[in-house]
């Protein structure tokens, strides 16, 4: 997939000025949503200074979604931004992922994972 711009109006849950939000494909736990721009963003950094300062209003939103069908224990929020960084989708999206106890062994580090070497300090 090279952006989200054709995804089927009933993928998405919700959508406001900015941005929409829909259930991940390949969901990392049950109730993983993505926040993807209306408009074509690359990564974050190409958002412009409103979709920025509106982003956290959807990541709250999406949290909301969540908790009315699922009991998390706790959430990461992520972002990858270029090849490196593993964006394999150019079109901006954030993560929410809920987290569950019991989910991983240790989830100390959380996203310092991402390096399994530095995960654990």
């Amino acid at each position: 997939m090279k952006d989200f711009t054709e995804l089927p109006a009933e993928k998405i849950i919700y959508r406001d000025n900015y941005f929409f939000i829909i259930k991940d494909a390949f969901p990392v736990n049950p109730g993983h949503l993505l926040i993807i721009s209306n408009q074509l963003r690359i990564d974050y950094f190409d958002l412009t200074f409103e979709e920025k300062e509106n982003l956290p209003h959807t990541i709250e939103k999406a949290k909301q979604i969540i908790l009315d069908e699922y009991t998390p224990d706790g959430f990461n929020i992520g972002m990858n931004c270029g090849i490196t960084a593993g964006q394999t989708v150019f079109h901006f999206h954030c993560h929410l992922i809920p987290r569950y106890k019991g989910d991983m062994e240790n989830p100390r580090g959380g996203i310092r994972h991402v390096i399994p070497s530095k995960g654990s300090y």
